[in-house]
């Protein structure tokens, strides 16, 4: 009897709990068990049309989400950006709670209106934030909003996935006869997207439908986000009005015309008294005009501070060269027009650049909206050799682009009415070198050495922006530890001495003294040290079953010569072989030389990458197996016959 009664109440629970989950739930936790949560529907529809000889553009936009799993109220917080650019005209935003077999309807009632800045970066980008009420597991929310979009060369890209699974993904776009526009596709091969396209009356419209996308997962280093996932970009070629035909973004043209049209009235009055004389003393005794340029362009990036400014328009015109000087801080933008303004003083002429970093995918030819850029730089040519000045990078040398733009297209102007493409180098990896030359010798089972090391290019200037932005010696102290770092986590750090610190053209030099205890190990008369005390190879092998390229800031040259004192009455009876490994991603050295007090240790990486796709990766994978198998070898001495 008392066994029927515990079998029937635990049945009761047990259906009482499957009752308080709906079908929805229980289908897409099946479907997605590791999931947080799915969008069911994410739609957008845009309405583009002509009002009074203008283009108006309304977007309306729904997200409906349902929650999987018991972390669902994290999602309670939400917020919407809008700017200038991207007004919002209305947002109505609700939560589901399933209770009693059906779902019950929380509407949302307050929003609280912000703006979005911080320390180093102001813009015109508003914030309302909101709150969804009693989400839990089961839980749904929906959110519908429309937007204005102020100028037909900012619509909006569409995403047809994301981190999370999609259940139904819909783009709509009506737009009005007279309005020519094309649609560019990125990434779309291989997923099944029903398309079609529909005339009604003065309009046409397009429609676009995916269904069932899975997430797509995150991976270290990957490239953008824009180069991996499905998307459309619509751009507006032109309009009609009473039969005039009116360019908006048909190709390059029409964007630099845009851009020049923006800057033709910056720097229109005369320098300030003071800028000139500053000029003046920068380029006293200085023969050259590529040694001003430097003078001023290092001079720059010493006392420009950068500061992001992005209100509306203001995001693309420069501010005045007196009025950057007189602060002392600016955007990319703002210094560009203080270089470019000096320069002139100077009797020399720069060149406004627009400039994508490498978080954009695209070329101008592909997209050449103001999707394609988002940076601004000055160019010098001279000879026939054009110089990328971005005095936002500090401790970049003059014939050295910035790392983030390394490998891009530059729209360069040559006047109001002319402009050239040109294509920003990738720095070789021999000019961004971290080189080390090191003697060690045993004390016990403790390893004592001393290092000269150097650091040229990339690698230096990351350097010095870190230790600038240091604020006490322990932390500095830290900053060195980690970044010399070898051996072991025993490693310790006794003495440093800097020289050529903040220098933009000197390599910077450090000599340092350290300790790595409990490295060494000895068994009777022998005694085991493994000279591999940088694996450097190992930072570049990736995980077999990665399915994303693998992105790296820039190429590098590593060089490492380590002398090692053999202790006396000690000889050796293992000296490791020789490995050397190449192609055409990677060169690898590794080499040891008996000189018969002491053993000569060199191991060489030459990194010729940036970017590896996924078969690339598994033949780079194997070339560092090499090395990996020559980073096990240990050296090895006997202690000598009395």
């Amino acid at each position: 009897m008392i066994t029927r009664i515990l079998t029937t109440l635990c049945l009761c629970i047990s259906v009482g709990t499957f009752g308080q989950e709906s079908q929805d739930f229980l289908k897409y936790k099946n479907l997605y068990p590791e999931d947080r949560y799915v969008r069911l529907q994410q739609a957008q529809n845009v309405e583009i049309d002509l009002s009074r000889d203008k283009i108006t553009i309304v977007q309306n936009f729904i997200e409906e989400d349902l929650y999987l799993d018991d972390g669902a109220n994290l999602n309670s917080k939400e917020s919407l950006n809008f700017s200038s650019f991207y007004e919002l005209e209305s947002i109505e935003a609700s939560s589901f709670s399933f209770d009693g077999g059906k779902y019950r309807k929380e509407t949302v009632e307050n929003f609280t209106e912000r703006d979005d800045q911080s320390r180093s970066f102001y813009d015109d980008t508003k914030t309302i934030n909101f709150v969804y009420k009693n989400l839990r597991k089961g839980s749904k929310t929906r959110l519908e909003y429309k937007e204005n979009v102020k100028d037909p060369r900012f619509l909006s890209p569409f995403f047809f996935g994301n981190y999370y699974p999609i259940e139904n993904s819909s783009l709509e776009i009506e737009v009005h006869k007279d309005i020519d526009i094309r649609f560019l596709e990125f990434n779309t091969e291989g997923i099944d997207v029903q398309y079609e396209k529909e005339e009604k009356r003065n309009k046409n419209i397009y429609r676009w439908r995916i269904k069932n996308i899975d997430k797509f997962e995150y991976e270290p280093n990957a490239p953008t986000f824009k180069s991996v996932v499905p998307h459309i970009i619509p751009v507006i070629n032109s309009y009609k009005v009473d039969g005039k035909k009116i360019s908006v973004l048909n190709d390059v043209s029409d964007l630099y015309n845009w851009y020049a049209s923006l800057v033709k009235n910056v720097n229109t009055k005369e320098s300030s008294k003071d800028l000139k004389n500053t000029v003046n003393t920068l380029v006293s005794g200085l023969e050259t005009d590529l040694e001003k340029v430097r003078a001023i362009y290092y001079w720059t990036q010493e006392n420009i501070k950068y500061i992001a400014f992005e209100y509306a328009l203001g995001g693309f015109i420069p501010r005045e060269a007196n009025d950057v000087f007189n602060k002392k801080y600016g955007d990319c933008k703002d210094n560009s027009s203080i270089l470019k303004e000096m320069l002139k003083i100077a009797g020399i002429q720069g060149s406004l650049t627009w400039v994508g970093t490498r978080e954009i995918p695209y070329t101008y030819k592909q997209v050449p909206t103001p999707l394609v850029d988002n940076h601004m730089i000055l160019s010098y040519t001279e000879n026939g050799e054009t110089y990328y000045l971005d005095a936002t990078g500090r401790y970049t040398p003059l014939d050295m682009p910035t790392s983030f733009i390394q490998g891009k297209e530059a729209l360069v102007e040559n006047g109001p009415d002319a402009f050239s493409i040109k294509q920003i180098p990738i720095v070789p990896a021999s000019r961004n070198s971290i080189t080390e030359s090191t003697t060690l010798r045993l004390e016990g089972d403790r390893l004592v050495g001393a290092s000269k090391a150097s650091l040229t290019g990339y690698p230096k200037s990351r350097f010095f922006s870190n230790l600038e932005n240091m604020d006490s010696k322990s932390q500095i102290d830290i900053l060195y530890k980690d970044f010399f770092e070898k051996g072991n986590n025993k490693f310790l750090i006794q003495t440093y001495t800097e020289n050529n610190k903040y220098s933009y053209e000197l390599p910077f030099l450090v000599d340092y003294e350290f300790s790595i205890e409990d490295y060494a190990r000895k068994l009777g008369d022998e005694i085991y040290i493994n000279l591999n005390l940088n694996k450097l190879a190992s930072m570049y092998k990736t995980e077999e079953d990665r399915e994303l390229p693998v992105e790296y800031d820039f190429k590098q040259k590593f060089s490492h010569t380590t002398t090692f004192q053999i202790p006396a009455g000690y000889k050796v009876t293992y000296l490791p072989e020789n490995v050397v490994a190449s192609n055409e991603l990677m060169d690898i050295k590794v080499s040891y030389q008996d000189k018969g007090d002491s053993i000569v240790y060199n191991q060489e990486i030459l990194v010729k990458f940036i970017i590896l796709d996924t078969a690339q990766q598994q033949q780079l994978n194997k070339l560092i197996e090499q090395a990996e198998k020559a980073y096990k070898e240990v050296l090895v001495l006997k202690k000598s016959a009395p």
